[in-house]
């Protein structure tokens, strides 16, 4: 009678196919313990042949040891040289990893940005403070183009960084930032792509 794999049982691990699964069922009913322990150093060695991969893992037959016990449903008493892994260890969920507690105001700069604001504000006052938040400035209007690729105007950058700095960063007089076109024109030359050898060699060819 033909079996047809929505009537099968769902294979335990599936690198080593339904043969090795029946192996395995197969070696359950052998009722001699020492009989069924060689029986099953033999399916390890065969998986071994079927899954050449895990030989790149460090100590590789731990694993097709327990990948056995795993195809088993964990029913399988044998001599084993490595303790049987532990179900309950591999069938406990993993905890839920929780989201970041980063309340960003203006999302488009990302938090990193707002860890550099937060150092800033400890400078003393200075040309190397003035330095630090004119080259914030210009990361926070590279980042609102990059984001909003239409113009923004430098007071709303500069209100943005009073924002995020608690109204204690303000970008000297003197100092301006990059100019929309600039900054546009800068991220246009960084997308752009080389042309491919091929097209060169190509062209070299067709001047020969």
């Amino acid at each position: 009678m033909m079996e047809y794999n929505t009537t099968r049982n769902k294979l335990r691990i599936s690198e080593y196919g339904r043969n090795i699964q029946k192996l395995v069922n197969q070696a359950k009913t052998i009722e001699d313990r020492d009989e069924r322990t060689k029986f099953v150093k033999l399916i390890v060695q065969i998986m071994g042949q079927i899954n050449p991969t895990i030989r790149d893992s460090g100590d590789f037959r731990h694993k097709l040891w327990d990948h056995l016990h795993i195809i088993a449903n964990f029913e399988l008493d044998v001599d084993s040289p490595y303790p049987a892994p532990s179900k309950d260890i591999l069938e406990k969920k993993p905890e839920r990893l929780g989201y970041g507690g980063h309340n960003i105001r203006y999302k488009m700069y990302g938090a990193n940005i707002v860890k550099i604001i937060d150092k800033a504000r400890e400078f003393e006052e200075g040309a190397e403070k003035d330095a630090l938040i004119h080259a914030i400035a210009n990361h926070l209007k590279k980042s609102y183009l990059s984001w909003n690729r239409e113009s923004v105007d430098d007071d709303q950058i500069f209100e943005h960084l009073e924002t995020l700095s608690k109204g204690n960063l303000k970008l000297a007089d003197e100092l301006k930032l990059n100019t929309t076109n600039e900054i546009l024109s800068r991220n246009k030359k960084k997308k752009t792509t080389p042309e491919k050898p091929a097209k060169n060699y190509m062209k070299k060819r067709k001047k020969k």
